[in-house]
């Protein structure tokens, strides 16, 4: 195989499923397979994928209603399906155990999958993941709380205001503003990222998948997945990302994450630090890698921080300063 990725497609309940491939000749470790964020595809793994294919089988997929995915309408879109998806393939097409790398909505599928998974999943990898805990599942209390909730539910499900945002979101200006506001450094920001948030949103399927997203069950809390992971879990938080309240979110994340067998990178970037800061995650993730390969993948070993040299603390959770663009 190459560093390089190369298109090997796959099907799933016989839907055809976009998925790339990367290894060098002889891989070390386990699989690591790469899991987008809402519209965004395996190109968003671009400054990835070659950096952690020297070493390990890289594997990336578009999620069935995204990228070059196939979008039928007929499918119930949501963390079900993408679980789904995810465990089928890492049995179908990997067939050793794997670690799941996902970011944002990827990430509440790689953490499904990976507890799906049982034995199958070498480790989990969050950045800046979506999904609920159970306290934030709660009905709205007051009539005021009621009424707002009601209302805007029943305008977002409006076809004709559902076309019109629709048709703005995927404006080229529209993903370029939407992605100013997420990137801190907008260095990469650029023409093709743009475009590759565009061109799949031009499938005649687009729309039909983006009227579910009003509708997408919301999936099994966060919390209740963590207590049933089963693997080690590195949370790799791009601190200042403005849709999450990520500050917030890392201590939620840090109640309920196991602790004896989750590490913690904190660093200075929005709500996609795998591609804001690339060199930055992927050498806090081969770090990682490494010793995961070093413990046997040891659900119960101590968490520990990855960094440039640092000396990991004795237990829990590790915020790291791993540059000068890492905050703890």
């Amino acid at each position: 195989m190459s560093d390089q990725p190369i298109a090997q497609p796959w099907s799933h309940r016989g839907h055809a499923v976009h998925a790339v491939v990367a290894a060098p000749a002889q891989p070390r470790g386990p699989a690591v397979l790469l899991v987008h964020g809402f519209g965004a595809s395996t190109d968003h793994w671009r400054h990835n994928i070659p950096a952690l294919a020297v070493s390990h089988e890289v594997h990336a997929l578009d999620l069935l209603g995204f990228g070059r995915s196939a979008k039928p309408a007929e499918l119930a879109y949501g963390g079900a399906l993408w679980r789904d998806q995810l465990a089928a393939y890492v049995a179908e097409r990997i067939g050793r155990p794997t670690v799941l790398v996902g970011n944002s909505l990827g990430g509440f599928a790689a953490l499904a999958a990976g507890v799906a998974l049982g034995p199958q999943a070498a480790g989990v990898v969050l950045l800046n993941a979506a999904g609920p805990f159970s306290d934030e599942q709660a009905p709205p209390r007051g009539w005021g709380a009621i009424t707002r909730q009601t209302i805007g539910a029943a305008l977002l499900r409006s076809p004709v205001l559902q076309r019109l945002l629709f048709e703005n979101l995927r404006r080229p200006a529209t993903i370029r503003r939407t992605l100013n506001q997420v990137y801190i450094d907008r260095t990469n920001v650029d023409d093709a990222l743009v475009e590759a948030i565009r061109r799949p949103s031009l499938d005649p399927g687009a729309f039909g998948v983006f009227r579910t997203v009003f509708d997408i069950p919301r999936g099994q809390p966060l919390d209740e997945l963590f207590a049933e992971l089963a693997c080690p879990l590195l949370l790799l938080w791009g601190i200042r990302d403005p849709w999450i309240n990520a500050a917030g979110r890392r201590q939620a994340f840090q109640r309920h994450a196991p602790a004896s067998s989750t590490t913690e990178v904190v660093l200075e970037a929005g709500h996609c630090p795998h591609d804001e800061v690339p060199e930055l995650v992927n050498t806090a993730l081969l770090n990682w890698l490494d010793d995961l390969g070093g413990s046997g993948g040891d659900a119960a070993g101590v968490a520990r921080a990855v960094s440039a040299g640092e000396p990991p603390p004795a237990a829990g959770l590790a915020p790291v300063a791993a540059s000068d663009r890492t905050a703890a």
